[in-house]
């Protein structure tokens, strides 16, 4: 079944974005070795291409490397996996705040939102 993607951003950063999620979240485990491009293509339903440049940048920033002859690889390069785990989760709350604000909380309600909610105890 072929991926969604979302129109206003280039699909091999979207790819690259999906893989990068799937490390950072240990779907994909260090040393685990990723499909290959056809399979990916064929999987995600867009040109070879594509793949290869999302690949390509994940190579270049680190999360991937390649061993020749025998496929692409995850990083064990456990430090960049935390820092990036963290920079997500700093856009997350980042986005969820300014949507908190934006709904008229102030910043002692948000976090007594966020407090209850954690706690189970979420109702109107």
């Amino acid at each position: 079944m072929a991926w969604k993607f979302d129109n206003n951003v280039p699909i091999y950063i979207q790819i690259s974005n999906t893989i990068k999620l799937q490390i950072v979240t240990n779907q994909l485990k260090s040393g685990d070795k990723l499909p290959t491009i056809r399979d990916l293509a064929e999987t995600a339903g867009v040109n070879p291409n594509t793949v290869q440049r999302a690949l390509s940048d994940l190579e270049t920033e680190g999360f991937v490397y390649s061993v020749r002859t025998t496929g692409r690889f995850v990083t064990d390069n456990h430090e960049l996996i935390r820092k990036t785990r963290l920079q997500l989760a700093q856009e997350e709350l980042e986005n969820f705040v300014n949507n908190m604000l934006d709904l008229g909380f102030t910043q002692d309600e948000l976090v007594q939102q966020l407090d209850a909610y954690l706690k189970g105890d979420f109702h109107e």
